[in-house]
């Protein structure tokens, strides 16, 4: 495969752009609950657009998936399953913080483990070099970072609670739980790309061309993915009796674009980021990473702030928002350039 360091940044970093971005539609689907709109998402961007992309551009895709070992099929369909579950509690987090404190917690653990657990797995012998000791401080940063946003997160619901004491409590500290527990299964995603590097390859020999090769892999770990995401929504319709809010005069048809676009930039992140991975050669799952995971912080700050999520906060909190998620991308620019070595 061709190695191409500035298409693979660029790729990297459009994936980052677009991973930042897709849970903003969700704000605007007030007429529909969590899961009306994450069930669309799920159906959209984890099983329509998935395979519809992977039957166009990896040619034979049946027999590769019966050419590919049982272990390596085994272990892109667990992780993305796990991947699912980080899913769900991603969008829960979000949902309950805001997309500037939920991302910088959850993609602050996602940079880390994501690429530190495939380095010490594959090339373990690299742990005591340059690239080791830039994980190890990158994760020290990341601790100190998640601590200044969950700092900042609590002082906004503080001093919103003040200013409208009429306003419901929106459960901080379970938020906290839910994005810390979103942080430690989601990197399962770039799991399931590095350990099914053989699909990869088969998709390669068949035919489908380097960048559109780890289609063969999206396709199994984002159904696996869906499982979990669809299950817990339709755990949530029966509960909370949402199925009527899918058919109520109330809800627009432009719920319904939202959640197929929420889908569809999701899917597109992964579709970016898995070319410019490729492009990166043969570390490029473990260096692209944390550049996506930086660049998905840096957007989701910036849309949260723009959305209005800091309106009623202090700038002192702001503030305390801001050097959180700087330490959190200097300690990705870390990881970044200790993978680079």
């Amino acid at each position: 495969m061709t190695v191409n360091i500035g298409w693979g940044i660029v790729g990297v970093l459009i994936g980052g752009f677009l991973n930042g971005s897709w849970v903003l539609p969700m704000k605007r689907m007030r007429a529909w609950r969590w899961e009306n709109s994450w069930l669309v998402y799920s159906v959209v961007g984890l099983i329509v657009i998935p395979w519809a992309v992977a039957l166009s551009t990896v040619p034979q895709l049946g027999p590769i998936f019966r050419n590919t070992s049982w272990l390596t099929l085994t272990k892109v369909l667990a992780f993305g399953f796990g991947w699912g579950i980080g899913s769900v509690l991603f969008g829960l987090g979000v949902s309950r913080l805001g997309l500037a404190v939920g991302y910088g917690i959850i993609l602050g653990l996602i940079a880390p483990i994501g690429t530190f657990l495939p380095l010490v797995v594959l090339h373990p012998e690299r742990l005591w070099t340059r690239q080791g000791y830039a994980l190890m401080a990158g994760t020290l940063l990341v601790i100190v970072g998640i601590f200044f946003c969950a700092v900042a997160g609590r002082r906004r619901e503080q001093e919103i609670s003040a200013k409208a004491p009429g306003v419901a409590r929106s459960g901080f500290m379970v938020g906290v739980v839910i994005c810390i527990l979103s942080g430690i299964f989601s990197p399962m995603l770039n799991f399931s790309f590095v350990f099914g590097e053989e699909l990869q390859r088969q998709a390669f020999s068949s035919g489908a061309s380097t960048s559109m090769a780890a289609n063969a892999i999206w396709s199994l770990t984002l159904t696996a993915g869906f499982v979990a995401n669809a299950g817990y929504c339709v755990y949530l319709l029966q509960r909370n009796r949402t199925w009527s809010l899918f058919s109520a005069s109330n809800a627009p048809t432009s719920h319904w674009v939202g959640g197929s676009l929420m889908g569809l930039i999701c899917f597109g992140s992964f579709l970016a980021y898995g070319m410019g991975a490729t492009a990166l050669g043969p570390l490029g799952g473990i260096i692209g990473w944390p550049l996506f995971m930086s660049m998905s912080l840096i957007t989701s700050n910036a849309l949260g702030a723009l959305s209005g999520e800091w309106a009623g906060a202090s700038r002192r909190s702001y503030g305390y928002s801001l050097v959180g998620i700087g330490l959190l991308i200097v300690a990705i620019t870390v990881i970044s350039r200790g993978g680079s070595a």
